[in-house]
C-alpha cells in the first residue's frame, strides 16, 4: 500500500514529498493549513506512503449513519472537545508502541485566528513530540517542516509553528490564517 499511495499522490496528483519522517514511534502530527476536504485525501495518501500506525481525528459530527463506517475504516477517531478527550488520547499512546495523531491544529475550513490547543495538551501528557506536517498548494508540496522534541511552553510552541507556517500556501488561501494569539 505504500508504494501505491506514492505513486498515486507523486506521479499521478504531482505532489512533491518533502523531508523526512522522523524515526519516532509516538507524536502528534499537526498538519495545515487546512482549508479544503481535498487536504484530507492528500494527506491521507501521505500517511499511507509512511507505512506507520496512525489516526486522524475528525470532527465528531462525521461519525452518523452511513458516513461513519467510512470515517471508521479511515482511520479516524471523533474529536470530544472536553478534558477527558485530552486523557482519552494519552491512554491510546501509553497502550501503544507505536501510534502518531494527526490532526488539524486549526479545528475547522473556516478561518480561524486562534489555533486549538489540544494538540499540545495531548503531546504533554502524552510525553511526545510534536510533529509539524504541512500542504502547501502554491509549492505543492507535502511533507514534514519539523519535530518539536520537547514541548515544555506553549506559548513558545505556538509561536514557532505559526512561524514554520507563514510561507505556506493553503488551497484557499482567504480560508488560512497562522495562530495570532503569539502575537499577544
Amino acid at each position: 500500500m505504500k508504494a501505491i499511495s506514492r505513486y498515486i499522490l507523486v506521479n499521478l496528483f504531482g505532489w512533491r514529498i518533502v523531508g523526512e519522517f522522523p524515526d519516532i514511534k509516538k507524536s502528534v502530527i499537526i498538519f495545515a493549513p487546512h482549508t479544503s476536504y481535498w487536504d484530507g485525501f492528500y494527506g491521507k495518501l501521505y500517511m499511507m506512503q509512511l507505512g506507520i500506525n496512525y489516526k486522524f481525528l475528525s470532527k465528531k459530527e462525521f461519525f452518523k449513519f452511513p458516513l461513519k463506517y467510512f470515517f471508521k475504516i479511515f482511520g479516524s477517531i471523533p474529536v470530544d472537545s472536553t478534558k477527558d478527550f485530552i486523557d482519552y488520547i494519552a491512554g491510546l499512546f501509553n497502550n501503544s508502541k507505536e501510534l502518531h495523531i494527526v490532526l488539524s491544529p486549526e479545528g475547522h475550513l473556516a478561518k480561524v485566528t486562534r489555533w486549538k490547543k489540544g494538540f499540545y495538551y495531548m503531546a504533554t501528557r502524552a510525553n511526545v513530540q510534536i510533529i509539524v506536517g504541512y500542504i502547501d498548494y502554491k509549492k505543492k508540496e507535502i511533507g514534514i517542516k519539523k519535530v518539536i522534541y520537547n514541548p515544555t511552553d506553549i506559548y513558545i510552541v505556538r509561536k514557532e509553528i505559526a512561524q514554520l507556517y507563514s510561507d505556506v500556501t493553503a488551497k484557499y488561501p482567504d480560508k488560512f490564517s497562522i495562530d495570532q494569539s503569539t502575537n499577544i
